[in-house]
């Protein structure tokens, strides 16, 4: 939407909007649009927001778009206000409500916007005669309204988190919420927030009106997965590989992946071959994705090249290849290969890694911080749709590299053209940290959580920071443990208690959380801690197995690197 909007804003530099000569629609129309060809979002967002208190329910559409186009979100609030006041039947106007709502953590509001849209779908899709009651089946228009509200998640997905979003959806009234399609819909949410227990919940229920309902099966088998049942998770998706030997055979070989079980993932996806109706391509892709991340890169590489070579690759396989490149310790080869992808549809990832391994050579090559630099802005300038994205990119890039000031001035520019934007404040309470600037960080984190106390990221970030610098380590498990109320199986804020109980000296309690934690998400920082939990628990051993077989998955992490210079030096 925002390339649209914004199309003659390519490579302009906002200039200061002049003042409207008059407070009517018309004139602040018209200022707005003059404004978003002069590349001033900021001044055509708050323009057209400022028309809609006097204008139609159209304008006031156009306004929300425009203000969501340039993540503007004061005056989008503002704007889809009028909007919903104006058209409340309007299941548009609702759904977009309830994504602005989502984004500024109004939780309440976005489920109210929810209910809402069910009940504006519902009446544009109810039939004439209504079924009999407790009738189960199919109606005129049921399935309309059911792929509405599965647009509805994906949109409110895209931009905001699965936690709220599950929320919100509270708000579905009855027999919809009942509906297995929505239950599964629902446990996929739920899956999404790190909550395996309600996520199963949601399984079972649609599994009671069908026990061969596939996409149920699948939740079912993700929820075992993710609450460590691996037993469990197994034989579900063997039944859904009796029940459809194709996807179930997927899922299966998917179940085994996630279970870290990477040998018998590989043979369930060889066997597939000589099952009816299977693309052999997807069993390649599979194989190759597996050996990814598995940290195999001998055999990735092998793979994805016979994919390009027969036709069956696209641009994301390319990337990979880069990606297996930089991993490898070839960065001229995957700078090469990141080139290519410079135009394509994963340019923004392809120049991110490409800016950063410029970066790696800046000390050595005097043009190498401004090339990486330039990436990212010219992009931008050609696609103002990923803006926002591109200068948050930068700023980290920048903090990675040892310029935490100017990244904080990447930020504090940021604000200004996105003011209150949450995810430039959060990433600014987090800089400050990795510049060292603790108490700051803390105090921006609290600043930020006395704005919405029930943000569970947002407990779980101050938390750690607290713990990992051992500042108040009671207050930062109470953090911590609020927030996992909320997303119970979250990596992230399983390995944060952990590491409060590394702090506290307790590191066999903190080794069994560690150890979960890596089991949901094989991420190089938390194996960091896992092993030195295992370490300062005698377990010297298993700590090096642990640190080596994460190395093997992500050689390059800091986070890790910097683990095994502390307790291995020589390590090689």
């Amino acid at each position: 939407m925002l390339a649209a909007l914004l199309a003659g804003c390519a490579g302009m530099k906002p200039q200061p909007a002049p003042a409207p000569a008059a407070t009517d629609p018309t004139a602040l129309t018209l200022t707005a649009e003059a404004a978003l060809k002069r590349g001033d979002c900021r001044a055509a967002a708050e323009d057209y927001a400022e028309a809609t208190a006097a204008g139609d329910a159209r304008l006031a559409r156009r306004a929300t778009e425009v203000a969501l186009a340039c993540e503007h979100l004061p005056a989008a609030w503002k704007a889809v206000t009028r909007w919903h006041t104006l058209a409340p039947a309007d299941h548009d106007a609702n759904a977009l409500y309830a994504l602005v709502a989502l984004k500024l953590y109004r939780t309440a509001d976005a489920r109210a916007a929810v209910g809402d849209y069910c009940r504006a779908v519902l009446a544009e899709t109810a039939p004439e005669g209504a079924p009999a009651k407790g009738a189960r089946r199919s109606r005129p228009g049921q399935t309309q309204g059911l792929r509405a509200l599965a647009d509805l998640v994906s949109l409110l997905l895209e931009e905001t988190d699965a936690s709220a979003v599950l929320a919100a959806m509270s708000a579905v009234p009855e027999p919809t919420a009942g509906e297995p399609q929505v239950l599964a819909l629902f446990g996929e949410l739920a899956l999404a927030a790190y909550d395996g227990k309600r996520a199963e919940e949601f399984a079972q229920r649609a599994l009671a009106h069908d026990p061969k309902d596939l996409a149920a099966l699948h939740v079912l088998a993700r929820a075992y997965v993710l609450r460590g049942d691996a037993d469990h998770a197994i034989a579900t998706a063997r039944s859904a590989v009796a029940l459809d030997p194709v996807r179930g055979g997927f899922e299966l070989a998917e179940v085994l992946a996630a279970l870290d079980r990477v040998e018998e993932a590989h043979q369930q996806l060889e066997n597939l071959r000589g099952t009816g109706g299977v693309a052999i391509a997807e069993i390649d892709r599979r194989l190759a994705l597996l050996a990814y991340q598995s940290g195999d890169l001998k055999e990735a590489r092998l793979r994805f090249g016979a994919l390009l070579a027969s036709g069956e690759g696209n641009e994301a396989t390319q990337l990979y290849l880069a990606d297996i490149a930089a991993r490898d310790g070839d960065p001229e080869g995957a700078l090469a290969e990141y080139r290519r992808l410079y135009d394509s549809s994963v340019a923004v990832p392809a120049r991110s890694r490409a800016a950063a391994l410029l970066f790696e050579r800046a000390a050595h090559t005097d043009n190498a911080r401004t090339e990486a630099l330039t990436l990212l802005d010219d992009y931008a300038a050609e696609h103002p749709e990923d803006e926002l994205r591109l200068t948050l990119a930068k700023a980290h890039l920048l903090a990675d590299h040892g310029e935490a000031d100017a990244s904080l001035k990447v930020l504090s520019t940021a604000l200004e053209r996105h003011p209150q934007h949450p995810s430039i404040e959060y990433d600014r309470a987090v800089i400050l940290e990795q510049a060292g600037h603790v108490h700051e960080s803390v105090s921006a984190l609290e600043q930020l959580l006395a704005q919405r106390p029930d943000d569970p990221s947002l407990q779980n970030a101050l938390g750690y920071t607290l713990a990992d610098h051992s500042l108040e380590l009671p207050r930062a498990e109470g953090l911590i443990r609020r927030a996992l109320n909320v997303m119970p199986d979250n990596p992230a804020a399983l390995d944060s208690l952990g590491w409060v109980h590394v702090r506290r000296g307790d590191a066999r309690a903190a080794a069994g959380m560690l150890a979960r934690a890596y089991s949901i998400d094989h991420d190089a920082e938390i194996a960091a801690h896992w092993g030195e939990a295992l370490w300062a628990s005698g377990e010297q051993g298993e700590a090096r197995r642990v640190w080596a077989a994460a190395l093997a998955r992500e050689p390059e992490s800091k986070p890790l690197k910097a683990t095994l210079e502390r307790f291995i030096p020589d390590a090689k």
